[in-house]
C-alpha cells in the first residue's frame, strides 16, 4: 500500500471514530438519560415530557399554553428551572456546577451534597454523554 492510500485510509478511519464518539450537549443528555427522548413520557410520580418535569415544576414555569409535549415548549420550562437552581448552587458553591452536579440538581436537588447511589450512577451516565468546551466531562 502506497504511504498517500494508508495516511487516507487512516484518515478515514479516524473520522469514522471520532463521530461514533461525539457527545451531547447537557439537554440532549437530560433527555436522554430521563425519558430516551420520549416527549409523552410520563413518570410513575407524574413527571411529564421527555425531561420528566415534576407537575409543580411544570406549573411554575410554564407558560399557559406551553405543551408539555412539544420538545420547545418542555426545554424552555427545564431551561428556566435550571437556571434558578444554577444559580442557587453558585451562590452556595462560588462556582458553577460540573456536569455531574447539574444533572443532580436536576433529578435530585436535595441530595447535592450526597447523592445515593442510584443518583449517582445516572448522574455518571449523564456525564459520559456530556461534551465540555474543552472535550471532556467532568463529574465526581
Amino acid at each position: 500500500m502506497s504511504l498517500s492510500k494508508w495516511f487516507f485510509a487512516v484518515a478515514f478511519a479516524a473520522d469514522i471514530y471520532c463521530c461514533q464518539l461525539q457527545a451531547m450537549d447537557r439537554w440532549s443528555a437530560l433527555s436522554q438519560i430521563e425519558s430516551g427522548n420520549n416527549d409523552r413520557a410520563v413518570g410513575r410520580a407524574g413527571e411529564i415530557s421527555r425531561y420528566q418535569i415534576k407537575p409543580k415544576i411544570w406549573a411554575h414555569y410554564a407558560p399557559d399554553k406551553a405543551d408539555w409535549g412539544k420538545p420547545q415548549d418542555s426545554l424552555a420550562v427545564v431551561k428556566e428551572a435550571m437556571q434558578a437552581r444554577c444559580r442557587a448552587f453558585e451562590r452556595s458553591f462560588h462556582r458553577p456546577p460540573t456536569d455531574f452536579e447539574f444533572y443532580v440538581l436536576w433529578n435530585a436537588p436535595a441530595q447535592i451534597r450526597h447523592p445515593t447511589k442510584s443518583v449517582s450512577a445516572r448522574a455518571k451516565r449523564f456525564c459520559n454523554l456530556v461534551e465540555q468546551e474543552d472535550g471532556s466531562s467532568s463529574g465526581s
